[in-house]
């Protein structure tokens, strides 16, 4: 038998599969990546670097679609602005990646270069060293949270009449539709205004 023209086995391969075995159920195994892939589990730690090289090539690949050039734009939160709205709809296009890529140490230097220049666009635009982690760590609870609410049920309360909330329910009925974009917008609004505040303090 002749060799195969396309390699069973590549870097590329085993993150798409490893991002298909995430978006349907949160998790993968490298087992399970050489099962689909019609590979041994060992063939497979030959083209990565165990089980955390794969969490981070999932990161790269989830982070790609974050827009790099909104960094560039001026004024600083307009900047930020585009950011948060590319970063969002990156992560919520695979929310159950969320919680495995959030509780790993980032590591991908494609990602460490997206987290240097907008760590640049802060200090350029004046910000004090100390308060430019913590805005960015901020900016990425709202942006993942926010991710994560997309993909909830529109209806994430269920009232029962064990419980009376007649002003839970009043609350629920005035919102309408697209709750998680209006509390996105929100809590987006919230934020730029403070780091305003934080880069004029």
């Amino acid at each position: 038998m002749g060799r195969p023209r396309t390699p069973l086995l590549d870097r590329e391969r085993i993150t798409a599969t490893a991002l298909q075995l995430v978006d349907e159920q949160g998790d993968f195994s490298v087992p399970q990546i050489a099962k689909r892939l019609g590979a041994q589990t060992g063939s497979v730690y030959h083209h990565v670097d165990g089980r955390d090289g794969i969490v981070e090539l999932l990161r790269e690949r989830v982070a790609d679609a974050i827009d790099p050039g909104t960094l560039d734009l001026t004024p600083w939160d307009t900047a930020l602005e585009a950011w948060a709205r590319s970063y969002r709809a990156a992560f919520a296009a695979h929310p159950k990646a969320i919680p495995l890529l959030m509780t790993s140490p980032v590591r991908a230097p494609r990602v460490l270069e997206q987290y240097e220049r907008a760590v640049t666009l802060l200090l350029d635009a004046g910000f004090a060293p100390a308060d430019v982690m913590p805005l960015i760590i901020a900016l990425e609870n709202l942006v993942l949270g926010s991710a994560l609410d997309l993909a909830a049920p529109e209806t994430m309360w269920e009232l029962t009449e064990e419980a009376p909330t007649p002003r839970l329910a009043e609350a629920l009925a005035a919102v309408g539709e697209g709750r998680a974009d209006r509390a996105f917008e929100l809590g987006l609004e919230g934020f730029l205004k403070h780091a305003g505040f934080l880069r004029g303090a």
